[in-house]
């Protein structure tokens, strides 16, 4: 690639990331659904017909917005791994990585929780971009599972398929972590229950699951 070809790439991702970050705003100050394509170009400095030329529609620059969330998550993970040192430290990590990823960045972490619909109408390009990253983000839990039935601190008998633990790890977390979400908020049904009291019990036990 010739130095001009890279610094138009750079370009192209440079504006692509200007009206990502105007469409964040937008969508948190007045939603999704009364956030107009207007109020994106307006808000990153361009006319309409150029934030075309970059997304069809509002429903591309969300899906680019969901591959943004997915990025950050997996940089999340790589984080977690590299601050542990056995396996079953860096699963435990990883764990509580993604708990605070819904604390801290909850748009992004939402996001992600609707991309499977959302990429229902995405070109393919798009889909395997965002399949591309979600393997990514298991094969770390698959990489510390891994480290872990080397250096014996997680049960062989237990984890006879790392990437299946993985899928199961995450998903029993992500079900608790919506329930907290929806029935343990300040309105929900189990208000009365702090919820980092059951995150915890919930990595407590999953972890006793897996460990050798």
């Amino acid at each position: 690639m010739s130095d001009l070809q890279k610094r138009r790439e750079r370009e192209k991702q440079q504006r692509q990331d200007t009206i990502l970050d105007a469409a964040e705003t937008m969508f948190g100050e007045k939603g999704y659904d009364r956030t107009s394509m207007d109020d994106i170009a307006r808000t990153a400095s361009l006319s309409r017909a150029l934030l075309y030329v970059y997304f069809k529609d509002k429903a591309a620059i969300q899906r680019g917005i969901m591959l943004r969330a997915a990025e950050r998550l997996r940089e999340r993970f790589r984080a977690a791994l590299d601050s542990a040192d056995s396996g079953l430290e860096k699963i435990m990590a990883v764990g509580q990585s993604y708990y605070r990823f819904w604390q801290e960045e909850p748009d992004y972490f939402e996001a992600l929780t609707k991309a499977s619909t959302a990429m229902q109408d995405a070109d393919d390009d798009e889909v395997q971009v965002m399949t591309g990253c979600e393997l990514e983000s298991m094969q770390l839990m698959v990489e510390a599972l891994d480290v872990g039935l080397k250096d014996g601190s997680i049960s062989a008998e237990q984890v006879k398929d790392p990437f299946q633990t993985a899928l199961y790890l995450r998903g029993a977390l992500h079900g608790v972590i919506m329930m907290c979400q929806q029935e343990m908020g300040d309105d929900g049904p189990l208000a009365m229950y702090p919820c980092d009291a059951l995150i915890k019990h919930t990595m407590e036990m999953l972890v006793r699951s897996i460990k050798a």
